[in-house]
């Protein structure tokens, strides 16, 4: 494999920003870990960080390097603060960075594929909201979308009672019913006969927002949305998310 630390300058949040980036590469000489890779560009993973987090913690807590390195799968890893993924109410663009200025770099400066069925997303816990979040408002991008223990219900009256200033300043008012409420969304996007991503969700059943995963899971039912569930003992914690990705990653669909 090969990793990389890309800094580059942002048009849309107008200032200098970093991704780290896994990109694919073929060993065979490489002790202890062999490598593959594709002639043509390869699949890639969106995969999104946390609250406290930044575009390195993925590989600081995980071994996702090891886990790809025979998948031949690029991992694109952003940096987007404490943005839930969002143009802020009161702060930066983060979703047209993410949704629209992103992948435009990615396929600039990497060789990878854009096609729909070898692009995925995922995240966990704020990054599981932001992928669900990219998935159901592109549902033609990606093939599949992953939440790990994510915060699937933002317009919940509870996240606005935990952090208010946060809350404010990155969705203003009201949630439910805009199209940063995924439970909405979801409802929209499935009633509008787009084809959705194949989606998984997993979460820890003594962690937080379990409940905010019971509430995303119930609405996919209710609507006959596919959905993989899984919902196992564990907190909102690394040794699960390091498990969970491993998961995720045998569950992507790779040609």
């Amino acid at each position: 494999m090969a990793l990389m630390r890309c800094d580059f300058f942002s048009e849309a949040l107008e200032l200098s920003t970093s991704m780290t980036v896994i990109l694919p590469q073929e060993t065979t000489t490489q002790i202890g870990m062999s490598g593959a890779a594709r002639e043509s560009g390869a699949p890639v993973l969106y995969l999104l960080h946390g609250l406290s987090d930044d575009d390195t913690i993925w590989l600081r807590r995980t071994s996702i390097e090891r886990y790809v390195s025979t998948l031949g799968l690029a991992v694109v890893m952003p940096a987007v603060h404490r943005s839930f993924y969002a143009d802020e109410a009161h702060g930066n663009r983060f979703w047209t960075f993410l949704s629209e200025e992103l992948p435009s770099l990615v396929d600039r400066f990497f060789k990878v594929s854009t096609r729909r069925e070898d692009t995925f997303v995922a995240g966990l816990s704020m990054g599981g909201y932001g992928a669900v979040k990219w998935a159901l408002r592109q549902p033609e991008r990606f093939a599949a979308a992953a939440s790990l223990s994510g915060a699937l219900d933002v317009a919940n009256p509870g996240m606005r009672e935990g952090r208010p200033e946060l809350m404010d300043r990155v969705f203003g008012g009201e949630v439910r019913g805009t199209d940063n409420d995924l439970l909405w969304l979801l409802e929209q996007t499935a009633k509008s006969g787009r084809q959705l991503p194949a989606l998984h969700v997993s979460c820890g059943t003594e962690d937080g927002l379990m409940h905010h995963n019971h509430a995303f899971v119930d609405t996919a039912h209710r609507l006959d949305v596919p959905v993989t569930v899984e919902f196992e003992p564990g907190e909102h914690e690394w040794g699960l998310w390091d498990r969970k990705i491993q998961d995720v990653l045998r569950w992507l669909p790779l040609s």
